[in-house]
């Protein structure tokens, strides 16, 4: 299994969404940069915020795009060709609707899930599917209708609390997972409990 090059964090930009359930995932790609004492700053060449890291002895493209969520997928594949990176070289963390706050999981392949940042994504990277994911819960507003409104909601206190810890062990998880130690990584995880 490929060596994960880059941590990539869907979302949408600006202030008005920073906030929103729907950047769950460049909150993940935030933290990771902090944990490794850099600093996400503007380069156009990939569309968006961009780090290099060191993180727990690997060294990591970070990057979270600045279009908006469903065209994601164009700042993928500018790092992805600028760094000649495979997509089984890419860990992408995203809000996911079928997991309750508190709760992530990760993932290798698959279709989107009707997720327009994946869906994009993988649209961008030519149909391919076999990057890895990391699927960070924000549960679902029970009706989808309200799934538009409700991702670009802010969640309440006690649903930010544990989205928060769930990227705090998302974190504790990472080095296993960027190891190659995926089962290791998922037992973890996928076991976790806010």
């Amino acid at each position: 299994m490929s060596q994960v090059r880059a941590i990539i964090g869907l979302g949408n930009p600006g202030a008005d969404y920073e906030a929103t359930r729907h950047n769950a995932g460049a909150w993940l790609v935030e933290a990771v940069a902090r944990h490794a004492g850099g600093e996400l700053r503007p380069d156009r060449k990939f569309l968006g915020l961009h780090a290099r890291v060191q993180f727990e002895g690997h060294d990591l493209h970070l990057l979270n795009p600045t279009t908006f969520m469903n065209r994601s997928g164009g700042a993928v594949a500018a790092l992805c060709q600028f760094y000649k990176l495979a997509p089984e070289e890419l860990l992408v963390a995203h809000d996911e609707l079928d997991l309750p706050p508190g709760n992530a999981r990760y993932k290798t392949g698959g279709g989107h899930g009707g997720h327009n940042g994946l869906r994009d994504t993988i649209s961008a990277l030519g149909n391919a599917r076999g990057f890895h994911r990391l699927r960070i819960g924000i549960g679902h507003p029970g009706d989808s209708r309200q799934v538009t409104p409700y991702v670009l909601g802010r969640p309440g206190k006690a649903e930010h609390t544990a989205i928060e810890a769930a990227i705090d062990e998302c974190l504790a998880t990472l080095p296993d997972a960027l190891d190659g130690q995926w089962a290791r990584a998922m037992n973890r995880l996928h076991s976790f409990k806010p």
